[in-house]
């Protein structure tokens, strides 16, 4: 499992980096042709590892509940995002993990639930989801790296 968590951290880090290049009014951007923006993205891969690991488990979020109905899936941009909750953002897409991490290896998620992801992937073990996650933040990181291109342009 060493390697799926530092897969999530790489992954994060890129779009920590990706974030940290881009004005906050290209973060709030949404481009025609698209729903969401890229902080959306950012903050939607927070919420959807809190909702396959913690609530699908049956435990409590880390995240305020707030945060996760703002980001959670099937959810759009209702306002502009802050340089405050940009900020947030960034702290809490490594911070996540380290909890995920601590939490795996304390055996948090000894009883997961068997689920099947809208992508058709079979959910058996908690160590699924965090194979799963690498796929997923992939998904929304390449989104993230589309929507650069047309705010830069």
């Amino acid at each position: 499992m060493e390697k799926q968590f530092e897969i999530l951290r790489k992954t994060r880090q890129f779009l920590i980096s990706l974030l940290d290049g881009l004005s906050l009014e290209q973060l709030n951007k949404i481009p025609q042709g698209f729903n969401n923006n890229i902080i959306w993205n950012a903050g939607h891969i927070v919420a959807a590892q809190q909702g396959v690991c913690y609530r699908r488990a049956g435990l409590p979020l880390i995240v305020d509940e707030a945060f996760f109905d703002q980001f959670k899936p099937e959810s759009k941009p209702q306002e502009q995002a802050t340089e405050a909750e940009v900020a947030q953002i960034k702290k809490l897409l490594l911070s996540t993990i380290d909890d995920l991490q601590r939490d795996y290896e304390n055996k948090k998620f000894s009883t997961y639930p068997a689920w099947t992801t809208r992508y058709g992937v079979a959910i058996n073990s908690i160590e699924d989801v965090v194979s799963f996650l690498d796929f997923h933040d992939g998904l929304h990181v390449g989104y993230a790296m589309a929507l650069r291109r047309c705010v830069n342009s």
